[in-house]
C-alpha cells in the first residue's frame, strides 16, 4: 500500500513539475488568448468585412446545391467556408503584420569601415594607408622595404 502512495505521489510531483515549466504555461496562455482573438477576428469578418463584400456581389452561396440521384451536395456551404477562410486568413495576416511592425527592433548601427587613409607622422599630411613613403615630404614610413646590398 505504501508503494502505491509513493508512486502516485511521485507521478503527481512529476506532473506538477511538467505543468509549471515555462513552455507549458506560455502555451496555455497562448491558447486562451488565441481563443479570445479568434472571437475578435470572427466578429470582424462576419460583422464588417462580409457585409462590405456583400455590397459588391452576392457573398452567400449556401443555396447552391448539386443534386445527384436522391442526394444533394451542398457545394455552396463549402464555397462559403473557403471564402470565409480566405478572408480570416487575410485579416489575420494584416493584423499580425501590423503588430510585428510595432515590435520591430531598431537596426544595429553598421560596423565602422576600415580606414583608407593615415596621417604622415612627419608632415601631418593625409596619405593612403598603404603608402610606405609620404608623397608630400618623401619620408620613409613604417613598412618601407630596406634595400640590401
Amino acid at each position: 500500500m505504501e508503494e502505491k502512495k509513493s508512486g502516485i505521489k511521485k507521478f503527481l510531483e512529476e506532473f506538477k513539475a511538467f505543468a509549471m515549466r515555462g513552455n507549458v504555461l506560455d502555451m496555455a496562455v497562448g491558447v486562451v488568448i488565441g481563443g479570445a482573438f479568434t472571437a475578435i477576428v470572427t466578429a470582424l469578418v462576419e460583422d464588417i468585412i462580409n457585409p462590405l463584400i456583400g455590397l459588391f456581389f452576392k457573398a452567400d452561396f449556401s443555396d447552391v446545391v448539386i443534386g445527384l440521384g436522391g442526394s444533394s451536395i451542398k457545394i455552396g456551404e463549402f464555397v462559403n467556408s473557403i471564402i470565409n477562410f480566405l478572408i480570416v486568413a487575410f485579416v489575420l495576416f494584416v493584423v499580425i503584420k501590423f503588430v510585428n511592425s510595432l515590435h520591430k527592433k531598431p537596426e544595429e548601427p553598421a560596423a565602422p569601415e576600415e580606414p583608407t587613409t593615415k596621417v604622415c607622422p612627419y608632415c601631418q599630411s593625409e596619405i593612403s594607408i598603404k603608402a610606405v613613403r609620404c608623397p608630400h615630404c618623401t619620408s620613409k614610413l613604417e613598412g618601407f622595404p630596406e634595400m640590401k646590398a
